[in-house]
């Protein structure tokens, strides 16, 4: 497992100056376990280089350092670090990942049924952790959906509604957010289990790619579900390396921590009804935009 000590000093202050400033907890810091590991396509935000760390990993371990909430341990070796064992040191897991990862499947099973059901635990998963774990279904349940396609690619420059802006986990995005980062479509989108808290625009996000409606026309962009006594964020950004240097996206990061942690209380009761008026606003922003059905 690679740890913090082999960043060199200039990466590391290169990204701490992107990154907000906090309060050391008083508390005992939460434990990260960081999954890059890629079986699928290796996204530039946690490749290694130089047997150094990747981008996303730099930023969440800074961000630990910076907040005081947490510590990071980055592993791309998942057949060793994700075990029922090994998981014993861990609070949080994190996920940026691809394809069928090599956990066996007592460690799986024992994830699932156990370690993510008691409280104080929970996962982060950004980005391509929708494109994970395509056809096991307790993966996609926990994670909320799974990667199709998108149509807006990592050059496109999209705009995202928030539903909740006063909502801690998606304050710092304000009212409306705009990014230039590349954003999933999904299938196995269940709305009646997840409480969305920001949503594509379609009116505000144009693009020159079809589009795959077969799963619908929605397009949720973060997340949140209780899983037994555990608790489960999903925020689609990422892709980018310079999303890892953005603060309101950092911001998120650190409050969906303290969520699970248990140090603040956010409503993740599921909002279906969210959900369905976006399928609808959706389906009209698209035939008044002139998207193209893939």
């Amino acid at each position: 497992m690679q740890r913090r000590r082999f960043l060199s000093l200039a990466v590391l202050l290169g990204f701490a100056a992107a990154l907000p400033a906090g309060t050391h907890a008083a508390e005992k810091p939460s434990r990260i376990l960081f999954v890059t590991q890629s079986a699928g396509f290796v996204h530039g935000s946690v490749r290694r280089k130089d047997d150094k760390l990747a981008p996303a990993e730099v930023a969440l371990i800074q961000l630990g350092q910076q907040t005081g909430l947490f510590e990071v341990d980055c592993t791309q070796d998942c057949k060793s670090d994700f075990t029922r064992e090994n998981l014993q040191n861990y609070d949080i897991v994190a996920f940026y990942t691809t394809g069928d990862l090599p956990i066996a499947e007592e460690d799986r099973e024992y994830f699932f049924r156990e370690w993510l059901r008691q409280p104080g635990h929970g996962v982060l998963g950004f980005h391509s952790a929708a494109d994970t774990y395509h056809n096991y279904e307790p993966y996609w349940d926990m994670i909320g959906g799974t990667f199709i396609g998108h149509p807006w690619t990592a050059g496109t420059t999209n705009t995202f509604t928030v539903h909740e802006p006063e909502n801690p986990l998606v304050a710092p995005f304000g009212k409306e957010f705009v990014i230039r980062d590349e954003i999933y479509m999904y299938r196995h989108w269940q709305p009646e289990k997840v409480r969305v808290l920001m949503s594509l625009d379609y009116s505000q996000s144009p693009t020159d790619r079809p589009v795959n409606t077969e799963h619908g026309y929605h397009v949720p962009l973060c997340w949140i579900k209780d899983y037994g006594e555990g608790k489960v964020y999903f925020n689609n950004l990422g892709h980018n390396e310079v999303t890892w240097t953005n603060r309101p996206f950092l911001d998120s990061i650190t409050t969906a921590v303290k969520w699970i942690r248990g140090g603040i209380e956010v409503d993740a009761t599921p909002n279906p009804e969210v959900s369905a008026a976006q399928e609808k606003k959706a389906r009209a922003d698209f035939a008044a935009g002139g998207f193209r059905k893939k």
